[in-house]
Parts: C-alpha cells; structure tokens; sequence
C-alpha cells in the first residue's frame, strides 16, 4: 500500500523577476535553503501569481478557495498517509488555510519553511519510532486492521497514537515484505535503511525544491496540468522531447537509499563495454562518483536520485568513474566510463509487421504495427531552426513508407500509455491519415475558438487503421483518436476510454520572459500553464469523458483511479460548435457493431482475457476495502489471490518507464490483430458484394 505519486503536486510554475534583480541573476541564480526562503523567493513567487492569473484559461482569481485547495495539496505532499504531523499541528496549519492567496501575491513563502520545519522534525522522531518498533516483537496472529483509505486517515492527537499508527504500519511493511519473500533480520535490515534513507533525503531538500512543492500545490489548485517546472525538471523534459542527451546510457532508480542500475540503453556508453570486470549489470548498486581519471570519488548512499544523475551526466568525451556494488555481492570496484551522446531509441516510434488471418488466395494479411510512447519533438532544434529536428511525425512517416513498400494490409497504431506530448505533432501525425481538413479545435479563456487543419493534400497511409488506446492515453493521444473517430477513418480499440485530458498547456520559458530574448539566458525553469482547452471536429471536448473505444476490451488499466475525472480540479467537459468536414467513410456504426460482437466471442472463450476479468473482479473488490488485515494468514491469503496495490503500482510504473521491451505478440495485442483481420474481411466483403 505505496503512497500514490504526488507528481500532480509537483507541477511548477514559472516566474518573471522584476528588473531590480538582473544584475545579480546575470551570474546565476541564488535559491534559498530549506532554512529560510532565498532573496529570490519573493520576486519569484510574486511573478508566478502575475503570470498564472494573467494566462491561466479559467481566469480563476487567486483567492480564498485557491488558499484552500493549496493547503489541502500541500499538507498530502509532505505526509499524504497522515503518520508525521499531529492533529494539533495541523489545526495550527489550518488557521493560514486562508491567508496563503494573500501571501504569495506578495511574494511571501514563510510559511511552507515553517512547515517543513516541522516536519523534518516529526520525521526525525518517527525515524527513531521505527527503530523502537523494528526492535520489537510484533504479533501476527491477532485480527487487527490497518486504515487503506486515505480519506479516512486520522491524524494523531499524542504520542501514544502516533505510536500505535506506527506500530500497525511497520507490521503491514513487515506482511507486504514477507509476501515477497523477504522476511526475519533482512526485513528489518530493509525498512531501517528505508526510513534512515528518507530522513537523510528529506534533510537534503534545497530551497528551489521547497518553493517547487509549495507553487505546484498552488499552481494545481487552478488545475491538475498547470506546474512550475524547475531548472533540472525542465532539462528532463526536453530530454524527453528530443530523445537525447550526454551520458553513459543507464535507467537509474532509488531502492531504500541505493542508487540501483534498472537498464542499460542499448547502444549506450555503458552497453558498449565488453570487458566482464569493467561493466555495469542490471541490479548493482552505484555508492560513488567522481570526476575524470583520477578526480575523487564522492559517496552518494542516500543522496537524492536526481543529484547523483546529475553527476553522472556530463559532456561527451568526459570521463565519469563510478564506485559499485555488484548485484552478486561480490567485492565492490571502480568503473570508468567516457560519456557520449546517448539517443533515447526506446522512447521514439517503432514498427514491426506480423502475419495473422487469410486472404481470399490464402495468403496470409501483413498486420503492421506501429508503438508510439509519446508524441516527442525537439523543441530546442525546431527553434534554433535544424531542418533534421526529432519528430514524430517523421519517424511515422518513414514507418509507413517502409510498411507501404512492403505490401502490408492493415496498419495498428498502439497508442497505450502514451501521455501526449507536442500538439503540433498530433496535427501533423493525424494528417498522414487523412485527406486535409480540421483535426482539432482549440478555444482559449476569451473563448475564441482557431481551427486547426491539415492542410496537406494526400495521406502517408490509406488502409484500414485501427488505433489502440488505454485509460493512460491522454492529450495529444486524444485529440489524434478523437478525429480518427469523427472522420471515420479508423477503428479505436481498448479500455473502455482514454484519459480525458482535454486542455493545452504553453511552455514558458523564465529566461526567456524575464531578459525579451529569443532563447533563455539563464537556468531558471519554465511555466507550463493551461491557457486553451481543445475541442474533437465534431465538437466535443474529451476532457474528464476521454474518446471512447468502439471495441472495448477487459483491462485491469480500465478500473484504475488514473483519469482525468479522479485527479483534484480538472476542469470540467463541455462542448463547441461542430466543424464541417468530410468523412472518410472507412468505419460506420454497422462495422462498429459486427466487430464487437465478434470480439466478444472470443474474449468469452479466451482463458487470458478471463483471467484479466478475475483479476479485475479481485482488484474491485480489495480496493473497495477500507481496511487492510494485519493477520498474517489473512493477509498472505489475499496476497496470494491478487495485491491490488502492488499491481496498480507496477502498471503505472511501468507505462512509465522509457525501457522498454520489443514489440511481441500477447494475448491482448492478438486480439486487436483479430479485430484488425475481421475489419479486413468485413471490407473486403462489402467490396465483393
């Protein structure tokens, strides 16, 4: 029972600093640490509320409501499971609940290091709590509950009650560890340096982290998507964006204190090592870093995860060696590894043909299938105006030259877990599948409503399409599906709906604003803020409804509280005048019906698909609970049937993990390809007759 990601918190907004601080910033930014706020602080903030409510699309004022949901946020960010704080440290919190709007207008952020402050003492004194509690012998044959729900999470009055939420808590660590073959002195060993490892981490946090936290609950109180993005989370993104970087090519993650090797990039500085003794193995644990040949190796056990990436990124050509811990346990060693630009081939667009079904002479179809994880685009190369920019939309089009020279029949576009990304790309992409006209409406807080278009004559692809969509499709993935839909040009399959994200948000760049120059001049971060909501051709918005299948299939994905509609203040759905257009004429209701009727069949007879329906069933019914036991063979029993929590973690971790497998043929990917060959045959008899 992980604490669910509080990312929606982190959301930053950026700022423009008054005139009186270029000077100083010409040399660098100066942000405070988490003991007091930093003299840049207050001009921050101050621009961040200038910036949000002259742009935000809402037009929401920075009021009393937005205090209120601000302080919510921020309380669930530092202790969302109510186990750090006392009730009357909170009620204490909660006297400012309205005066937060009236603080950051004026630019003054005391109050979150006043908070944090606490905090970091409570956590101090949980750490040493644990330890007590880990020394104990604990009973697991008493029936005994845990509180699941988080809405009924009570913050404890005293000690004693801190103590016994504690007690309940380390006991159910204890069971899950057990669960998963971890038990005795190994368990313990596990969660003492888990808890040591937080505090020291929480110790960590810097000033530009803390203002992070503060203006993402802020920020998120005008909507879930409007965030401040600091210097290095906008680094990230445009990493993500244009799909490179310099580096050594290794996936890193943080396991109780450990920075932990989870995947080497093929073709990556570190996967090019072929000495057995010089190289990196998934599992082994980085302890230290230093600089070049000879620079010292600097310890970074429980140093935050980002810290220690950082000071393995670096120019190509350097050298970074690196001090490990090999997953076999044997004895640790020092790598030396030269950096080199490292392209993200995993996370761009990849295709592969199958062969699947029977033609009318035998042969078998040419299934092609194309996994599109986002909808990237080097923004920066688009900008500085590189004619060979990453982008989506030509890693597709060289696909479906590729599937066309090669006669295949039928084309699926997974779109599953794919978050979106530029709009520009979704446009574009969705005019390799139609023949001009409008792909999308956009209406911004003045409601004017611009149409956007392909504007290009012909299509890249002019067969059967069928797209595949999952509750975490969202944004550009939306808006590509909507029109596909409307213009009857393909076959959406999957979840019961997509995500149900429908707005659009601008990325600002602070330098940029603050210095009237075209490109930043100085590491200050970004706003991304929502200023236009998009609206489907026929003018439906898919925001919090999202684009529904027109074949569902049973999916645990479907029944996860991941949409639109589960996160705090989205904005809510409504609808534009339609657009005219022409459709394509490829998909009509009849087909639509056919189709699902005949997929039905089969998931009826398919052993996979009703496990997934077991499964599902189980997972309804655990989250239901709102309690956990902490019997031991209660609690192994369950474990043993399904861990809803460990299986919604893992989807959602690993939808986002930019690792990821090649394309094979599953159960649920035979049965779009099914679809795909039974959308075929109704074409062809409809030709016939």
């Amino acid at each position: 029972m992980t604490p669910p990601s509080v990312s929606a918190v982190r959301r930053r907004v950026c700022v423009l600093v008054s005139g009186l601080l270029l000077v100083s910033c010409l040399c660098g930014v100066v942000w405070g640490d988490p003991v007091q706020p930093g003299a840049l602080d207050r001009q921050v903030v101050r621009s961040v509320c200038k910036l949000l409510l002259d742009e935000h699309l809402s037009g929401h004022p920075m009021d009393d409501e937005i205090s209120q949901r601000g302080m919510k946020t921020l309380l669930e960010s530092l202790d969302p499971w109510k186990r750090y704080f006392y009730q009357s440290e909170v009620d204490a919190f909660m006297e400012h609940q309205n005066k937060l709007d009236d603080e950051v207008l004026d630019g003054n952020v005391g109050f979150v290091y006043s908070v944090f402050k606490v905090f970091l003492q409570r956590v101090d004194e949980r750490v040493k709590l644990v330890d007590e509690l880990l020394a104990e012998e604990h009973d697991f044959t008493v029936d005994e509950e845990m509180v699941r729900d988080r809405e009924l999470a009570r913050y404890p009055r005293t000690a004693a009650e801190a103590r016994d939420t504690w007690r309940r808590w380390i006991k159910y660590e204890l069971l899950a560890l057990k669960a998963d073959g971890i038990e005795g002195q190994e368990a313990r060993d596990k969660l003492t340096r888990r808890y040591h490892s937080h505090a020291k981490r929480a110790h960590q946090t810097d000033g530009e982290e803390l203002l992070e936290v503060y203006l993402g609950a802020m920020t998120t109180a005008f909507d879930p998507h409007t965030s401040y993005m600091s210097p290095s989370t906008l680094k990230n993104f445009e990493i993500a964006m244009r799909l490179e970087l310099d580096g050594i090519g290794a996936s890193l993650r943080s396991e109780d204190g450990y920075t932990v090797l989870h995947k080497l990039v093929p073709g990556g500085a570190a996967d090019k090592i072929t000495d057995k003794d010089s190289r990196l193995n998934v599992g082994d644990k980085i302890v230290g870093v230093g600089q070049g040949t000879d620079g010292e190796i600097v310890d970074c056990v429980d140093m935050k995860l980002k810290d220690v990436v950082d000071m393995i990124r670096g120019t190509r050509g350097t050298v970074v060696r690196l001090e490990v811990v090999p997953a076999d346990d044997s004895q640790r060693k020092i790598i030396n590894i030269t950096r080199d630009r490292i392209e993200l081939k995993d996370a761009e667009a990849r295709g592969v043909v199958f062969s699947d079904g029977r033609k009318s002479d035998g042969q078998p179809y040419k299934i092609g299938v194309i996994e599109l994880p986002s909808f990237y685009m080097d923004m920066d190369g688009f900008r500085h105006g590189n004619l060979y920019y990453k982008s989506t939309t030509r890693d597709v089009r060289r696909i479906l030259d590729d599937f066309n020279k090669n006669g295949v029949d039928a084309l699926i576009l997974d779109l599953r877990g794919n978050g979106g990304g530029s709009l520009t790309e979704a446009i574009n992409l969705t005019g390799l599948f139609i023949d001009r006209g409008p792909v999308v409406q956009v209406q911004d807080g003045q409601h004017h409503v611009n149409a956007y278009e392909d504007r290009v004559e012909g299509v890249a692809w002019a067969g059967p399409l069928v797209v595949v969509i999952d509750k975490f499709s969202a944004s550009a993935s939306e808006i590509l599906a909507g029109a596909i839909q409307d213009y009857g040009r393909g076959l959406i399959v999957g979840d019961h709906a997509t995500h149900g994200k429908g707005t659009v948000q601008s990325l600002m760049d602070l330098g940029q604003k603050l210095f009237q120059m075209p490109y930043s001049t100085t590491e200050m971060g970004a706003l991304k803020v929502t200023m236009q909501q998009f609206y489907r051709p026929n003018g439906e918005s898919t925001q919090n409804r999202g684009v529904l299948a027109d074949v569902e299939l049973p999916s645990l994905t479907t029944h996860l509280e991941v949409g639109e509609s589960d996160l705090d203040y989205a904005l809510d759905f409504d609808e534009v005048d339609p657009l005219s257009y022409t459709p394509a004429g490829y998909v009509d209701q009849a087909i639509r019906d056919r189709l699902k009727h005949l997929s039905e069949q089969r998931v009826s007879n398919s052993k996979d698909f009703q496990e997934v329906l077991k499964d599902i069933a189980q997972f309804k019914e655990q989250k239901a609970k709102k309690y956990i036991t902490l019997n031991e063979e209660k609690f192994l029993k369950e474990r043993a049937e399904l861990n809803a929590d460990k299986e919604e973690k893992e989807r959602i971790e690993k939808l986002s993990d930019p690792a990821r497998p090649p394309i094979e043929r599953d159960y649920y990917l035979n049965e779009a390809m099914a679809i795909t060959v039974d959308y075929l045959n109704l074409r062809h008899l409809a030709k016939v007759n």
